[in-house]
């Protein structure tokens, strides 16, 4: 799978005419097959690339490659392979679902294909919907034929422009439901987002973008074993002045007013043992420290992004 990029970025920068640099030597890698959450504040470019990947903007310079076509010199071929679900809904109020889906495929130059229009709208939950206008359907049905349009030409790839911004919790599971399958169809798909919620809930590996720059490449798991730390809080029955010598060798804290020690240990330890819990209880036993409740955290991805950015000035 690595060596197979389905789309490959290669020192892409974007300058607008006004000196606006959108891009700034951005290089990236998409794996064929996988979900890659492009994560970043609005305003830090992730529109703006997937707008010069799939062709529709220029860049002032370097290079994209998809299955294998420079998006430029053989636009065509690079450009029906992707499908794009932007973010703004258009304004097509009172055509039908179905022909505003069935035109999508027209565009790409694909012949008529009903038994895949039947399929797309079924596996988006439109079949039942799909002579009705668009005017008459809800935000969250809008956007579910946005997707259908996207894939009505059987594209390969699937950017997902912020997904679910604006949609309500519920729909947005329905959403990453939906995303996940089309994955598991074979899709290779590309969400920007802001929610981090999302990518760590749907990615198997993440962009941060920040100011036009990537800052970070990683997969989702690595990113959360290495910058997750686990957190143990220990609510004491007698609150403690300072931290006893004897307990300087663990990651110790006092929190609460001294009503609480809080221990840091590595979240990738998964056994009680390296990370080093059971020595620090036996520890606290043998000072004589009670404590009568205690609890655990992990630092969601949320916390290391906010991490990440702040680190960059």
């Amino acid at each position: 799978m690595h060596h197979d990029p389905v789309i490959s970025v290669e020192r892409l920068s974007k300058t607008y005419a006004g000196g606006f640099q959108a891009l700034k030597e951005v290089s990236l890698e998409i794996r064929r097959g996988e979900i890659f959450a492009l994560l970043g504040p609005n305003g830090a470019g992730k529109t703006t690339l997937i707008r010069v990947i799939c062709g529709l903007v220029n860049a002032t310079s370097g290079r994209v490659l998809v299955d294998g076509h420079d998006n430029v010199r053989e636009f065509r071929a690079a450009r029906e392979r992707i499908g794009l679900v932007p973010q703004e809904l258009t304004n097509d109020a009172f055509i039908r679902v179905w022909d505003t889906v069935a035109f999508s495929r027209g565009l790409f130059g694909k012949p008529k294909d009903p038994d895949h229009l039947e399929k797309v709208l079924r596996s988006l939950s439109l079949w039942e919907k799909r002579h009705n206008r668009m005017i008459t359907l809800s935000g969250g049905m809008k956007r579910r034929v946005l997707i259908a349009k996207a894939l009505a030409h059987e594209p390969e790839i699937l950017f997902l422009d912020e997904p679910t911004a604006g949609v309500d919790v519920e729909l947005r599971r329905d959403m990453w439901e939906v995303v996940r399958q089309l994955r598991d169809s074979g899709v290779t798909i590309i969400l920007t987002t802001h929610y981090i919620e999302e990518a760590e809930e749907m990615a198997d590996r993440i962009g941060v973008i920040r100011g036009g720059e990537l800052v970070l490449v990683e997969e989702k798991r690595t990113l959360m074993r290495q910058l997750g730390s686990k957190e143990l809080t220990l609510h004491l029955r007698e609150p403690l002045e300072a931290i006893p010598a004897a307990l300087d060798r663990h990651a110790l804290a006092l929190a609460e007013e001294g009503h609480a020690l809080v221990y840091s240990y590595d979240a990738s330890e998964d056994d009680e043992e390296s990370s080093g819990i059971a020595e620090l209880l036996a520890d606290l036993e043998a000072e004589g420290i009670g404590f009568k409740d205690l609890n655990t955290r992990q630092s969601s991805l949320e916390e290391i992004f906010v991490s990440l950015v702040k680190e960059r000035p």
